[in-house]
């Protein structure tokens, strides 16, 4: 691509070029003419001597030597040849005359013809011979009368004088003046030339200058600056230019520590400055977007599975387990490994999840990095660091404790280079996090609460108000059966009344322990009211619930309940009915369960009663 000096060095080039042209054809078309009209005039005078010489050669009778009047005049300078052609009827009065004056050629019958004189370059337009055939016309008037020696009408041609005149000299003295013209004009164009480089150079150089400056300043360094050279338009450019630089560094540098200090990190001095700003900008935009999602999610498990798509697609790391820490119950769960949630524990050791405290992250509460030492965390699985593989575990802190824990596996030194880059960033969005998962699961805790039993840990008749639908739904879309089975402590008010309230509740929880060893861990147990329970088998018809039932009422009248220092034994009645054998809603198959359960105090307790139709005659009494 053409530099602009180049560009108006060539325009200017190009137009004197033409204005040369110009001048030069010009010029010679000028001398051309001025040439042909010097000939012109010239031939014009000379005939009209020869005219006159001739005229008087007749009158003083010395017309026989005509031939060497012509010779000497041919002889003049300028003048090529000179001869006279006698008209017709000159011809038919005075006969033939000298030879010369008998061998007309076309120009001369032309003008004898027409009377008109003709002026014209012999050989073309740039022969440098030019000829004039010009008539003599028979006239009455002037100094002398033709018409007294010639036999002649008014006007009659008479006859023709030809000239022939070089006008080679006047060409070249034309290509001389246009060559001198022509040597002017293209100094004057050189001289214009370096005239207009010279004022140009300042303006070529700071535009230069500046694109140099901008192409770094694309790379992210603002560094570069602009020679002031003079104080005109261009100076103030190059002032101005450099004023915008010293500005851009200044805001972008004051972005920088602010990002950074937002991020809690330390600005990269060596790192490209804009890349680097808009980068960091770009991925708090996204913290923010992230926090707005979270705060919208409903549970602590989708806000993990959001933190999962920030390592796996925004972060591109492939291997990364995120984990959750029980202080209740001092153990880790694991939330998901390499994006598969409720995966096993992959790349630790399963300690943790016996063991909180056996995690380095959860014991110190710091930023783990195995980076450096491998290990510094002798809970990394071996296998993994047998591969070579190394890590980065990054706390999030909930209440002044370690409530999650960020696993960043990495498998070469690329990975490693871009999770201490990435670091102060997936920091940023853990710290967003934390509260939000720590309300979520004050929050979850709390609605555990309203749905257990505060004394037994079973759930309650709320838990079953707001899941029933659930489970009929659950039970229509694998279409399976399910079976409810309501159990009640025969005469637990006597034991009430006998040893206290409080071996009352004891029994409760010991009866609640029986109920939840004997049931699956899909099979929900509910502390429906008082000493009356409500089992769920789910996936189970009548007969399979009531070989359940009746294992369950076994190994209550085989426990021995602890009364103070007495061991009391008890027995329970149970009724079951079956969804959607015995009923298509849910609260329907349960009030016939309830029936049955009736129908087991009435015939004589510690038995288990199957639902049938008849039970229900006469079941408004409860």
């Amino acid at each position: 691509m053409l530099k602009l000096q180049t560009k108006t060095m060539l325009a200017l080039a190009f137009v004197m070029l033409i204005l040369t042209l110009v001048i030069t054809i010009a010029s010679l078309a000028s001398f051309r003419d001025f040439s042909i009209r010097a000939a012109t005039e010239h031939t014009r005078t000379t005939a009209e001597l020869i005219r006159v010489a001739l005229t008087e050669s007749m009158l003083n009778g010395t017309m026989h030597k005509r031939d060497s009047l012509l010779e000497r005049i041919a002889q003049v300078e300028g003048l090529d040849e000179a001869r006279v052609i006698r008209g017709p009827l000159v011809e038919e009065q005075f006969g033939d005359g000298l030879e010369m004056e008998s061998n007309p050629d076309p120009m001369d019958y032309q003008v004898l013809q027409s009377g008109e004189p003709v002026y014209s370059l012999v050989g073309g337009r740039f022969s440098p011979d030019f000829r004039a055939t010009i008539p003599y016309i028979a006239t009455s008037t002037g100094n002398v009368n033709c018409l007294n020696c010639h036999a002649v009408p008014e006007g009659s041609v008479l006859g023709a004088v030809t000239l022939t005149a070089s006008i080679d000299h006047m060409r070249k003295a034309a290509v001389l003046t246009v060559s001198v013209l022509v040597v002017a004009v293209v100094f004057f164009a050189v001289v214009s030339l370096l005239f207009l480089r010279r004022m140009l150079q300042p303006l070529v150089t700071t535009a230069n200058e500046i694109e140099y400056a901008v192409k770094k300043a694309k790379c992210g360094d603002f560094s570069v600056r602009v020679t002031q050279r003079s104080n005109d338009e261009i100076g103030t450019i190059a002032q101005h230019f450099n004023s915008l630089s010293d500005g851009i560094i200044s805001k972008l540098s004051e972005i920088r520590r602010n990002v950074a200090h937002l991020v809690q990190s330390s600005p990269n001095q060596k790192g490209d400055l804009l890349a680097d700003t808009a980068h960091t900008v770009s991925g708090l935009v996204r913290v923010a977007q992230f926090k707005q999602a979270i705060e919208e999610d409903e549970s602590s498990e989708e806000v993990f599975q959001r933190i999962s798509e920030v390592i796996q697609d925004v972060f591109q790391f492939p291997n990364y387990s995120i984990y959750e820490v029980d202080y209740n119950k001092k153990l880790i769960n694991t939330i998901n490994v390499d994006g598969i949630a409720q995966s096993p524990t992959q790349w630790c050791s399963p300690d943790i999840n016996e063991k909180c405290t056996a995690c380095r992250a959860v014991r110190t509460g710091h930023f783990i990095d195995g980076t450096e030492n491998n290990l510094i965390c002798r809970s990394f699985a071996p296998e993994a660091r047998q591969a070579g593989k190394t890590y980065l575990c990054l706390p999030v802190i909930q209440s002044g404790g370690v409530g999650s824990v960020i696993q960043l596996v990495l498998n070469n030194e690329k990975e490693v280079e871009e999770a201490q880059t990435a670091k102060p960033l997936i920091e940023s969005y853990l710290r967003e996090a934390a509260p939000v998962l720590q309300a979520k699961r004050l929050m979850a805790s709390l609605r555990e609460s309203t749905l257990n039993d505060a004394m037994t840990g079973l759930r309650n008749r709320r838990f079953l108000e707001e899941y029933s639908d659930t489970l009929v739904t659950q039970c229509k879309r694998r279409e399976t059966p399910m079976t409810l089975v309501m159990m009640d402590l025969d005469y637990f008010k006597t034991v009430n009344d006998t040893y206290g309230h409080d071996v009352g509740d004891s029994i409760l929880v010991d009866l609640a322990n029986i109920f939840k060893a004997n049931v699956r861990e899909s099979d929900l147990v509910i502390r429906y009211g008082g000493e009356e329970f409500l089992i769920i088998l789910l996936d189970t018809d009548a007969e399979g619930g009531f070989l359940v039932a009746d294992k369950i009422r076994k190994a209550v009248e085989e426990h021995q309940f602890q009364a103070g220092s007495i061991l009391l034994n008890k027995t329970i009645s149970a009724g079951l009915a079956d969804y959607p054998n015995d009923g298509q809603a849910f609260w329907q198959v349960l009030k016939y369960a309830d029936v049955s359960l009736y129908a087991a105090k009435d015939n004589g307790r510690n038995q288990v009663v199957r639902f049938t139709p008849d039970l229900w005659v006469g079941a408004e009494k409860y």
